[in-house]
């Protein structure tokens, strides 16, 4: 079944397939204590799964039907490029981001968030009364109290022993959500369970324009804290966690690896300012880069003991999508092939926790998964934070 779209659909492109020409696998290099990048020592905390029954079905996205080229942020922000004597198209150069998608004002997150979830249970086969916990993992959520998987459980009407709560964790909330749920299900405390999210990057980008045209002297500093706010897009994604025999064709989840390294947390901080009509985030985007390319590298260290899956092993990966720079670098420290990636910031933006479990689910609508792939997801979030999970 293809994913449900609200409008235009997707233009994604698919890489060519390099399966033809495997690289050799490499012996992982041990782990230094201080980073060959960064000065100051990281101190590393971290954690390593496997699961031997747990399987990934009914897997959903929903996108917005409102496009928001880059080429129009721009347009609005004319009075402060003139000021700052900067050209036009520096966002989609410096990015790679064309486009993103935008919610109608006044969306709840919940609202999107549970219209994904009831396409995940019908495509999953997985009847709703059998699902025993519920999971929303956005950045947004439709309040402080309650949590907003009560809204989403009252809307899919599921069973009163189905418990709800939210789960947060920047761009990391998806995957964090699946090991959790997937943990609950392999230990046999559920049968099967289910995770949503819906983000709305509409809000965050209205306040960022409108505080940078209203910035004075501080102009140019802004714009460059502000710089990632502006690559934000939306969207809704959502997964059903079961039992391996209860969705046998569906794919399997292996293992799961994951880093900290919160000495890094000031790096990007989001919240509601005073004054603002929304949320406001400050990203130091070259500090963030570097630190996040070097807890991957290590993460990915641990993720090659636990999956006992070497970068030869890999068919496919799938990442979390912030753009063209953050990609290329995060390959290149991790010395994989980026021929057997799947991108779609270029169209639809960073999502935040939607971006991971979105671009999977469009990978595998396009073609460029196939039943038997060996996947890795590899999610890097604020915090700092790394999350990398084995998929077959």
């Amino acid at each position: 079944m293809g994913a449900v779209r609200i409008g235009e659909a997707v233009s994604i492109r698919q890489p060519r397939d390099s399966r033809a020409t495997p690289q050799a696998p490499r012996r992982p290099v041990p782990v230094p204590r201080e980073s060959p990048i960064l000065s100051a020592p990281i101190r590393l905390v971290g954690a390593l799964m496997r699961f031997h029954d747990v399987a990934l079905a009914g897997l959903a996205h929903v996108l917005p039907d409102l496009v928001v080229t880059s080429e129009e942020l721009e347009a609005r922000l004319a009075p402060l490029y003139a000021r700052l004597s900067l050209s036009a198209g520096r966002l989609e150069l410096l990015s790679g981001i064309r486009e993103r998608r935008a919610w109608p004002h006044g969306t709840r997150p919940s609202t999107i968030a549970a219209r994904a979830g009831r396409i995940a249970i019908e495509r999953s086969g997985i009847a709703p009364e059998s699902i025993g916990v519920l999971v929303h993992a956005s950045v947004c959520r439709d309040f402080l109290e309650p949590a907003t998987a009560s809204v989403v459980h009252r809307a899919l009407e599921l069973s009163p022993r189905c418990q709800a709560f939210d789960l947060s964790n920047a761009c990391l909330g998806f995957a964090n959500a699946l090991v959790v749920v997937a943990g609950m299900v392999e230990r046999g405390d559920v049968e099967s369970g289910l995770v949503v999210a819906g983000e709305d990057g509409g809000p965050l980008v209205e306040a960022t324009i409108a505080q940078l045209l209203a910035s004075g002297t501080s102009a140019r500093a802004n714009l460059k804290t502000a710089f990632a706010s502006l690559t934000i897009g939306s969207g809704a994604a959502a997964c059903v966690v079961t039992r391996g025999t209860n969705a046998p064709d569906a794919p399997r989840l292996r293992a799961a690896a994951s880093l900290a390294a919160t000495e890094h947390v000031d790096l990007c901080s989001g919240d509601y300012a005073d004054g603002s009509s929304g949320p406001l985030m400050e990203t130091d985007a070259e500090a963030l880069l570097l630190a996040g390319c070097e807890l991957a590298r290590r993460t990915w260290i641990e993720f090659e003991r636990e999956s006992g899956w070497s970068r030869a092993d890999i068919d496919r990966t799938i990442t979390h999508q912030v753009g063209s720079a953050h990609r290329r670098a995060m390959f290149a420290a991790l010395e994989l092939d980026l021929a057997r990636d799947f991108a779609t910031f270029p169209t639809l933006g960073n999502m935040g926790s939607v971006s991971l479990p979105a671009t999977l689910d469009l990978a595998r609508e396009a073609g460029f998964i196939r039943p038997g792939d060996r996947t890795a997801l590899l999610g890097i979030g604020s915090g700092l934070q790394c999350l990398m999970l084995a998929i077959r």
